[in-house]
């Protein structure tokens, strides 16, 4: 690209890149679809789309299943430090930042002779401040917790893009979590089960092992029709040049106009710690219509009988469970539980450690790989006739 003319790339070409997690991208290509981006089309880690700004202020504020929307500005060979902080400051960083808005800068570097991707990122944060203080006399402020700008930046093979984060920071964030528990599940993927399980409503949804309540979070935002950014203050699309106020706040006016009352009833929850339930119980009131879910302390052994219903859930093990615990022996109990106790019921189980498929039970209608972080699970459906 030529920087001379002051236009970034995504301007040049209209396309954006999206953060999502393996085994979501089919999800991904969806949901963009469905909020009006054109031609997407899949990539390491994510997905390129094109979109004009009216659809990327939608899926900013309404994608359940992408972290982070990107604006590619500039790519380029990048063989060494000096030429990043070269190329770096020859942009025009006015455009996205000012000497009164704070920056920070993620990076990612692969199989490229700039071997840390800390060192890339401070390389490009000097040429930020450089470019200001030769113009201005004073640089913008890195903060690394709560910027008014994230930028990214990834090498591979030689090859840079630095990109601006559209999201201002991870969307999974959705800001209903005040308070978590061990090895929580990611709010992305929890959206993710709660799609893949079709659940519309139509049964009572339950979860007997619900932790700080992010499954049943993501369910009551599904249907209540919550945006998933509902209760994002800010975003980074707001820095962009093509900014317009008057048109993202139809887009999130429209969005919320969507949102519908919960149904006394239809969402619950159990957990056997009486500590979670009162963090799940938090979590849930954040949010429209969360008093209106169901929460009670109990082991899910002595439950009693949950019939007709969708039961979404991922249960302890490893730190949440306690090391010396009997895994074997806890998912035989769970299985022994879904065949008699829940018959007439769909079950879907979220396995952190997928070895512990064999140890429910239960022969599973379809298995699909989900990453939890750095977890390799997989979210397994039981039909319980």
């Amino acid at each position: 690209m030529n920087t001379d003319d002051g236009i970034f790339e995504y301007q040049r070409t209209g396309r954006f890149f999206a953060l999502i997690a393996e085994g979501m991208e089919e999800l991904g290509k969806e949901e963009l679809t469905s909020l009006g981006a054109s031609d997407p089309k899949e990539a390491y880690r994510g997905m390129f789309f094109g979109a004009d700004m009216e659809a990327l202020y939608r899926i900013n504020y309404l994608s359940r299943f992408f972290t982070r929307v990107l604006a590619p500005l500039i790519t380029f060979d990048c063989h060494s430090d000096r030429y990043l902080y070269k190329t770096a400051k020859s942009l025009d960083w006015s455009q996205v930042l000012s000497t009164d808005r704070t920056f920070a800068i993620f990076a990612t570097v692969s199989d490229s002779r700039i071997r840390h991707s800390q060192f890339a990122a401070l390389r490009l944060k000097d040429a930020i401040a450089d470019w200001f203080v030769e113009r201005e006399g004073k640089r913008p402020s890195v903060d690394t917790e709560n910027p008014d700008v994230w930028l990214g930046l990834r090498i591979h093979r030689n090859r840079a893009t630095i990109r601006l984060d559209t999201s201002g920071g991870s969307l999974h964030r959705r800001g209903y979590r005040k308070k978590s528990v061990e090895a929580p599940m990611q709010e992305t993927l929890a959206a993710a089960i709660v799609h893949l399980s079709k659940w519309d409503g139509s049964t009572p949804l339950v979860d007997p092992m619900c932790g700080s309540a992010t499954l049943l979070c993501e369910a009551l935002m599904s249907y209540c029709r919550i945006p998933a950014a509902y209760m994002r203050r800010k975003f980074g699309f707001e820095c962009m040049p093509e900014y317009a106020q008057e048109e993202w706040k139809n887009v999130r006016r429209t969005a919320n106009s969507e949102i519908r009352e919960l149904p006394e009833g239809l969402i619950r929850g159990s957990d056997s710690s009486a500590e979670n339930i009162a963090t799940a119980r938090g979590n849930c009131s954040v949010l429209p219509s969360g008093k209106k879910v169901g929460l009670h302390t109990s082991r899910f052994q002595q439950l009693g009988d949950i019939r007709g219903a969708t039961i979404l859930t991922n249960p302890p093990y490893g730190l949440r469970l306690g090391k010396n615990s009997n895994m074997g022996g806890f998912m035989g109990e769970l299985g022994n539980f879904l065949k008699r106790r829940c018959t007439g019921s769909t079950a879907y189980v979220y396995f952190g450690k997928r070895d512990l498929l064999k140890e429910i039970g239960l022969r599973a209608s379809w298995k699909k790989p989900l990453r939890n972080g750095r977890l390799d699970g997989r979210l397994a459906r039981y039909d319980l006739y």
